[in-house]
């Protein structure tokens, strides 16, 4: 790995160029305020409407959404149309959890592997600018995530001199966030830099209530009941540099590090008994620990701008580590059975590097050409650790807990996308080939396996103008949905003494065909939309739970045979009084999946119904109130369904003068966040019940410094969206 490294070094040092990718500027210099913003090929006009289109995407503002001024990504992306986030911080659109989040346009490890839900719930989103989301991207971009893609827009200023933000936001439960960001452009210099963190109390509590059907009839009951506490915080730092060659070449770098370190506990209370009732086993389990994630990355970037705002040449070279580990002690008090005491450790060291080049040029009758090239290399090294004992000095380390494995994928991708208008009717085709080479070796036992292929995935994206305020819009894409490593690693890894999981090396990469069919008004700050959309699944990619006796489940993954999905999202926003705006938004889902493989006999199928509602109030020029509330419905799975969950949010802010801002927020005022999962087969029933202390009251406030006239606050009146 560390050869190809220095391979992918040596080719970006060839490079004629090297650029940001994806979401670079149209041009080195800062664009006119409210001038046309060129994004992957389709123009759009800045305003002050808090949603934006183009033929691949739509962008929603979180500059105003309340929750994002004092809260997490996780707690803005709630706010995100067809986007759901859980009690876990597990994202998914529009019902389906594999979505690739990326930040200004570049995919990072932080939102994948272990970890991932805590580094969504523990980022803060007040350095969030805009939210992209994809379902059905473009060739441009990499084809991973069968729901499609969520990109992060960090905010960026264009004033001269020396500005910045100081912000502070503390709650009622012992949180609390603050940070600094700050500016300096002068000639063809520009330093930005970003420093925060962010303090948390995440208090937990997890009941499976399970029942595991007998050989000679009946079912044996158990209960698991946990309490968890974690509380530690993350550290953000970040700093980057442009300079301007000249007014056609622009040198940029960046560095980012990040942190998660915290500490936890937990009380696990176990209670089983057998068909007739009569108890066979009981447990109380302490465990203290520690969990930490750190993530650094370097970049650097180099563009060329040619005649014409959409002729450019873009290049992009990075390096992330991230590293993960988790440490904790834990002592079982058995009934019947000894005591027993126990060590558990697991690290994750992952390494990627990616060049990335992309050359756009117009051609004559407003055609729009793009291709590139992406090279993504990726070594992830994983190590579990397992002891026990009847004392805490007398631990003998357990072979069945303790393994080493390495994984290392490959992609190198070229593509091209060509976009010409007939009229009032656009279209889009593009086309990306990607050669992907695995290799996995499990240390331990001496096992190793590889898996290469080529694959080519289509996309199309048309548009048609049927007035100034109406457009249509169909679009097509293939997606893919590689296995993680730990997917394919058949190790069973110990969660708990009565939960393993275990990896499945035979597992293919699930395909998804997703199309689309769009209708958009839009007059002004009010606009409705209408998507209709389905997804046809092969080779799906889903966990399956079995039963391993006495009481203790292994879930491993698997593929099915299908599944289909489809629905339709509907969005209305407007404005009610000069005052009062509205959203409203609802999302009609159903599926149907092959569970002929998981025990049931045929396919499954449901609908779900899901909503958001958002209200804002200027009640004065210097008072907004916000109140935004959503529902997800009854979601079916493969071996079962999830249950309804939903939310209530407040918000109030208090403009004292142009620099200073002071905000209150409560969050789930209700208390009535939980996620609930339900297995439902003939031999296995279970239901597990997920809640944390999400409700909470922030008082923050935030102070701008530096030269310049600040911009002014505009209402995002189109935060929500249907989950």
């Amino acid at each position: 790995m560390h050869l190809k490294y220095a391979l992918l070094a040596a080719v970006a040092a060839l490079s004629p160029s090297l650029a940001l990718a994806q979401t670079a500027p149209a041009a080195p210099k800062a664009p006119a305020k409210d001038a046309p913003t060129a994004v992957e090929g389709v123009t759009i006009t800045s305003d002050s409407t808090a949603m934006r289109s183009s033929i691949d995407r739509r962008s929603y503002s979180v500059t105003n959404d309340l929750s994002a001024k004092t809260g997490s990504i996780a707690d803005a992306l709630r706010n995100i149309p067809s986007v759901e986030v859980d009690v876990q911080g597990n994202v998914s659109l529009r019902g389906d959890a594999n979505v690739t989040i990326m930040i200004d346009g570049k995919p990072s490890s932080q939102f994948t592997g272990e970890g991932k839900g805590d580094a969504l719930q523990s980022m803060p989103a007040d350095q969030i600018d805009r939210v992209e989301v994809m379902t059905n991207p473009s060739a441009a971009y990499r084809p991973d995530g069968s729901a499609g893609i969520i990109n992060l827009i960090t905010k960026k200023t264009q004033k001269p001199g020396t500005n910045g933000t100081v912000r502070l936001n503390v709650d009622t439960t012992g949180r609390h966030n603050g940070g600094i960001s700050a500016t300096r452009r002068t000639g063809k210099l520009t330093l930005t830099g970003d420093a925060s963190y962010r303090h948390d109390v995440q208090e937990a509590r997890q009941l499976i209530e399970r029942s595991v059907r007998q050989t000679g009839g009946g079912y044996a009951s158990s209960t698991q009941d946990a309490d968890v506490e974690n509380e530690g915080g993350m550290t953000n730092l970040r700093g980057a540099v442009d300079y301007d060659l000249d007014k056609n070449n622009r040198l940029s770098g960046e560095l980012r590090l990040r942190r998660i370190a915290f500490d936890t506990d937990n009380r696990e209370t176990y209670a089983a008994s057998d068909a007739a009732g009569a108890p066979t086993r009981a447990y109380v389990r302490d465990l203290t620990g520690e969990i930490q994630r750190d993530n650094g990355a370097v970049s650097a970037d180099w563009r060329r701008q040619f005649k014409g705002a959409d002729h450019l040449l873009t290049t992009h070279l990075e390096y992330e580590v991230t590293d993960f580990s988790r440490e904790a002690d834990a002592f079982t008090r058995n009934s019947p059975g000894v005591d027993q005491y126990e060590r558990i450790g697991m690290d994750v060291d992952q390494k990627r590097a990616n060049f990335k080049l992309d050359y756009s040029k117009p051609l004559p009758k407003d055609v729009k050409l793009k291709t590139g090239l992406d090279f993504e290399l990726a070594s992830n090294d994983y190590e579990n650790r397992g002891a026990a004992g009847p004392t805490a000095g007398g631990l003998v380390v357990d072979p069945a807990r303790t393994n080493l494995y390495r994984y290392d994928q490959d992609v190198y991708a070229a593509y091209v996308t060509y976009e010409r208008p007939f009229g009032d009717f656009t279209v889009q085709g593009g086309l990306r080939a990607e050669q992907v080479q695995i290799d996995v070796n499990d240390v331990t036992h001496g096992a190793t396996g590889q898996n290469d292929y080529f694959r080519v995935y289509p996309t199309l994206h048309t548009g048609y103008t049927l007035s100034q305020s109406q457009t249509l819009s169909a679009n097509y894409s293939r997606r893919v949905q590689r296995p993680g490593a730990q997917d394919l690693h058949p190790y069973r890894v110990y969660l708990d003494p009565f939960n393993y999981r275990q990896g499945n090396p035979n597992l293919k990469p699930q395909i998804t065909d997703s199309y689309e069919l769009g209708w958009q008004f839009r007059k002004g700050q009010t606009y409705y939309l209408a998507t209709a959309y389905f997804r046809d699944t092969r080779d799906s990619v889903t966990d399956v739970v079995s039963d391993l006796g006495g009481g203790v489940l292994l879930t491993s993954r698997a593929n099915l045979g299908k599944s289909r999905s489809g629905g339709l999202e509907l969005v209305a926003n407007g404005r009610l009084t000069p005052k009062l705006t509205y959203n409203l938004s609802g999302n009609l889902f159903w599926n149907e999946i092959d569970a002929a493989n998981l025990g049931f006999t045929g396919d499954r199928s449901g609908t779900a119904l899901s909503g958001r509602a958002n209200l804002n109030w200027q009640a004065t020029p210097k008072d907004f109130f916000q109140l935004n509330a959503f529902t997800s419905g009854k979601r079916l799975t493969p071996q079962g369904y999830r249950e309804p969950f939903k939310m209530l949010n407040l918000g109030y802010r208090r403009k004292v003068n142009e620099k200073l801002s002071l905000v209150v927020t409560a969050q789930d005022v209700l208390d009535n966040f939980a996620d609930v999962t339900v297995v439902d087969t003939p031999a296995l029933r279970d239901r597990t019940r997920r809640t944390a202390n999400v409700r909470s009251v922030f008082f923050g406030f935030s102070y701008a410094f530096g030269g310049g006239k600040s911009r002014p606050e505009q209402f995002d009146f189109s935060a929500g969206g249907p989950g």
